[in-house]
């Protein structure tokens, strides 16, 4: 089987910013993430970051990519609307998308799923652990029953996203509160993965249970099967299956 071609996209501007952020991930969160998919040898992991021309998702580039996943915060309305309608065009034609973190406000993330995908949030550094909802899904394996993160940013409930297709973590903080920190859906035939974790003042994208959850993932949401184009042709009547005769208005 060939590898996995996946796309690791990334904002690339805390990094860029920030000491403290550069000092955690000196080469990028993108590169990290990019890192952790490439210690897997079925999967081939790529980076594209918002600098780059067309932000790095070119029609050709994406049309070799299996999976996208997307970390952004600080930048998202610096991302080009006809770049997410690219985006969001692949993911109904089969291609997997991996929203990591504060990408729950992206614009892509918003588009597809058709809601604001709110929460509330507090900067605390509290731990957080992750509770595995299905035991049997192909994103847990290798798991145990939960996982933990000593520090980590709280997001919690409500959160403003439709019923996921289905609930895979549900989180619990220090402080208290609870939130659906792993979740799925579809659209179109493309396959969409929402994780919780990666807050760029942590190193959280170097956490071995946080990186096998990310390969397990994208492997998850691999297109299965040849791209189903956006196209709604005309059947003229003599190429119906069943032999037909158009009915005229007398």
């Amino acid at each position: 089987m060939n590898p996995l071609k996946v796309t690791v996209w990334g904002e690339n501007v805390h990094e860029r910013q920030s000491e403290l952020i550069r000092g955690i991930y000196p080469q990028g969160m993108h590169n990290c993430i990019a890192d952790g998919l490439n210690e897997a040898p079925d999967i081939q992991a790529t980076t594209a970051t918002l600098q780059e021309e067309e932000h790095g998702l070119t029609v050709e580039k994406l049309a070799e990519t299996d999976v996208l996943t997307w970390w952004g915060h600080r930048a998202h309305g610096d991302v080009s609307d006809e770049i997410v309608e690219r985006v969001a065009r692949r993911v109904n034609e089969g291609m997997g998308l991996i929203v990591l973190h504060s990408g729950h406000y992206a614009k892509i993330f918003k588009r597809l799923l058709g809601t604001t995908c709110s929460l509330t949030w507090r900067e605390a550094g509290e731990k957080e652990r992750l509770w595995v909802c299905n035991p049997g899904h192909a994103i847990v394996q290798g798991l145990g029953p939960y996982f933990e993160l000593e520090h980590e940013e709280m997001y919690g409930e409500p959160f403003g996203i439709p019923t996921p297709d289905e609930q895979i973590f549900i989180s619990w903080f220090a402080g208290g509160e609870v939130f659906r920190s792993g979740a799925t859906w579809r659209r179109g035939a493309g396959k969409i993965f929402y994780f919780r974790p990666g807050h760029e003042s942590y190193p959280t994208y170097y956490d071995a249970n946080v990186k096998l959850v990310i390969k397990n993932a994208v492997r998850w949401a691999r297109p299965e099967a040849p791209a189903w184009k956006d196209a709604a042709p005309n059947i003229p009547v003599d190429k119906a299956p069943e032999k037909i005769t158009a009915w005229v208005r007398p």
